[in-house]
């Protein structure tokens, strides 16, 4: 082969392989909001069936991203309707004044290999603190998979206060794991 034919060939291949895909049209069927935490030391979840994801990610360039997250927290589902009822209220998450809970990214970068670092702003029940929450990206074709989690501690938002303040009876922290299939468009 020829040094012109190679260098053709190199070229093409370069191109090919630095190609971006964005990702942003999530697959909310396939995607799962869900949290954990311990009540009376003893380790239980759950998950929220409604939510809606605002995404555009592209992986060669995670500096130019977008993320926002609206969770309908009245889709709460504990396993049990009882504290399903009971977490809608004032002493909770208030939903009546506060129906939803927000998550908009306000950086994300590249930690290397898969792995990506989302940091923003996380509302819920009025109040709003900076989160960072790691995960990763894995790609098939046009298809992308995005896993990650985080933790927070419940009192921090007025989730739980009064009777269940006691942190002997309901631990201040909360896990949030997350998993959004994302297709390009």
């Amino acid at each position: 082969m020829n040094i012109a034919k190679f260098l053709g060939l190199a070229a093409l291949l370069t191109c090919a392989t630095t190609q971006a895909i964005e990702f942003s049209d999530v697959q909310l069927a396939k995607s799962s909001m869900i949290f954990g935490y311990k009540q009376m030391n003893v380790p239980l979840d759950g998950s929220f069936a409604k939510f809606n994801i605002t995404a555009r990610f592209d992986p060669a360039k995670p500096s130019t991203a977008l993320a926002k997250i609206d969770i309908d927290l009245s889709s709460i589902d504990t396993g049990n309707s009882d504290a399903d009822e009971e977490v809608l209220g004032k002493l909770w998450f208030d939903t009546q004044q506060f129906p939803q809970a927000h998550f908009v990214a306000s950086s994300i970068k590249a930690l290397g290999g898969d792995r990506y670092q989302a940091v923003g702003k996380l509302t819920i029940k009025g109040k709003t603190l900076d989160v960072t929450a790691p995960f990763t990206v894995k790609q098939q074709g046009n298809t992308a998979t995005f896993d990650g989690a985080l933790t927070l501690n419940r009192l921090d938002y007025a989730i739980g206060t009064g009777l269940w303040a006691d942190l002997g009876t309901v631990a201040n922290e909360v896990s949030i794991t997350f998993h959004f299939v994302a297709s390009s468009k």
